[in-house]
């Protein structure tokens, strides 16, 4: 029986409400063109500032698809 391969990629998602919805956007737009997308870790969360404000939340995220030959 043969085993499974993943390949393993970083993605960056931008919103300008929260961390979660910059996440989603990530995985959302690899969504269409990646296949079998199987896990995702947040590995990074920060945050784009201008002049006192939050202009931007930004979610590192670490997603997993199954390798095609």
């Amino acid at each position: 029986m043969a085993g499974s391969v993943y390949k393993i990629i970083e993605l960056v998602g931008t919103s300008p409400t929260s961390w979660e919805e910059a996440a989603k956007t990530a995985i959302e737009t690899a969504g269409q063109s990646l296949k079998d997308l199987r896990i995702a870790e947040i590995t990074k969360l920060d945050m784009q500032i201008d002049e006192g404000n939050i202009v931007s939340y930004r979610a590192r995220v670490s997603v997993s698809f199954k390798y095609q030959k």
